[in-house]
């Protein structure tokens, strides 16, 4: 099982390597130490990793922020000198909550808590109850965008458009803004309401309201022109055009 250790202190982050791979199945395979790396690398490498041990201060922060930024459905084993944040923890994907400066035994205990997890119930099933990207009918109605030092919320309604470029997800409103966005578009895709906001190709996600008109594009594909300027033209897939046509016409309940 693969394992990701986010801690900022080298000498607590070699220990818990050493301990979690003395369990055998079990396999640290990286080592981060703040709150942007972990962005980077969870946006990548996301579906990889089985079980997060996650330091809750962190040198550019507390390592909540990392939850705002990426939708991380993975259970996490919270590693702090504090016990202020036990709830915060539970809130966050928490599965087990260690004390520093922790014992071999408590690591030990923590793993077998997440293996007895996995054991009690198929991963695949486990996982989606505990920590559901969505909960079913109920649409996410804001996100938050990083401006320099400052977060701000962008209602859904005020969104336009989602498009990856350069392999950044990018998040547009209807007033010409532009903000990246630390999430998946298959995310998105199941999170947005789909009355609202159709998938016309595999990077963009377009809010009906943005759509002025359309026409036709080489090899049967279609082109829309929205109120907003993207960076990319808003091609619908051949596939998709008859479907658009229809979800423009009959809307989607």
């Amino acid at each position: 099982m693969n394992i990701l250790v986010v801690e900022d202190e080298s000498h607590t982050a070699d220990l818990l390597k050493e301990v979690i791979e003395q369990q055998g199945d079990f396999i640290v395979v990286n080592i981060l130490d703040s709150i942007v790396a972990t962005v980077a690398y969870l946006i990548r490498h996301h579906d990889e990793i089985d079980l997060i041990f996650l330091d809750i201060q962190l040198s550019d922060g507390l390592s909540f922020e990392i939850f705002k930024y990426v939708d991380v459905h993975i259970p996490v084993i919270f590693c702090t000198a504090y016990d202020e944040y036990t709830l915060q923890a539970i809130k966050n994907n928490g599965i087990d909550y260690i004390l520093k400066p922790f014992e071999e035994e408590e690591v030990c205990q923590a793993l077998k808590k997440y293996r007895n997890l996995l054991n009690a119930v198929h991963k695949t099933t486990i996982l989606s109850p505990l920590f559901p990207p969505s909960a079913g009918i109920t649409w996410q109605e804001s996100f938050l965008v990083q401006q320099r030092e400052k977060t701000i919320v962008v209602e859904t309604t005020a969104v336009a458009a989602f498009a990856i470029e350069h392999e950044m997800l990018y998040l547009y409103t209807f007033k010409g803004e532009k903000y990246p966005l630390f999430k998946k578009m298959d995310y998105l895709e199941s999170a947005v309401n789909p009355a609202l906001f159709f998938r016309i190709n595999r990077q963009m996600l377009v809010n009906k309201e943005a759509i002025t008109s359309m026409e036709p594009w080489f090899n049967r594909k279609m082109i829309l022109n929205l109120k907003v300027m993207l960076q990319e033209k808003a091609i619908v897939s051949r596939l998709k055009v008859s479907l658009l046509k229809e979800w423009l016409e009959k809307g989607v309940g």
